[in-house]
């Protein structure tokens, strides 16, 4: 897939992000590779956004 990180809003890219570690992810290492995206990249966008990356439920929630 080819996704450009800078041209998406945080609200759809949390909402690929989320379902692609629902379907088909173990974990976000798997994430970073099944989408073929940067790992620093993606976490960088989404901790600007307040999202953080929870290994329990394997999702990136929101910060508190």
């Amino acid at each position: 897939m080819d996704y450009h990180l800078a041209d998406l809003s945080c609200d759809i890219l949390i909402g690929i992000v989320n379902e692609h570690l629902r379907l088909t992810c173990e974990d976000k290492q798997a994430l970073f590779y099944d989408l073929d995206i940067p790992g620093e990249q993606l976490e960088k966008k989404l901790t600007d956004a307040g999202f953080t990356y929870d290994s329990v439920s394997n999702q990136y929630r929101e910060m508190q």
